[in-house]
């Protein structure tokens, strides 16, 4: 992972995303997914993109599955957009760069 984009896990969750001061995008990912491989390098460019802005990380539903649960994550990959704690926006399934930006902009700048 690079350096701007997040590793969220089931200890850091609370810290890292619910108490964070930015918006957050979590991307719920498993390494047996196909379409979560192909999300990666776009997250890893939007979260340096949007580094100091917004918070861009990827949680593993197979190593961490109390927070996907928690969620009820049902299909991969499945972005949650977090402010304040709260869920404002989610999508379920692969966005191209261009998608996922305006989505971002959407959840986050209004």
């Amino acid at each position: 992972m690079s350096g701007a984009l997040k590793e969220f896990t089931d200890q850091n969750f609370a810290s890292e995303v619910l108490s964070c001061g930015l918006p957050v995008v979590v991307d719920f990912w498993a390494e047996r997914c196909g379409p979560c491989k192909m999300l990666a390098p776009i997250l890893e460019g939007l979260a340096a993109e949007y580094e100091g802005t917004v918070a861009i990380g990827k949680l593993n539903v197979d190593t961490y599955p109390e927070t996907a649960s928690k969620y009820r994550i049902m299909n991969l990959p499945t972005l949650l957009f977090f402010k304040d704690g709260n869920i404002v926006e989610q999508h379920v399934g692969l966005l191209a760069k261009g998608p996922l930006k305006a989505k971002i902009d959407g959840a986050f700048k209004g």
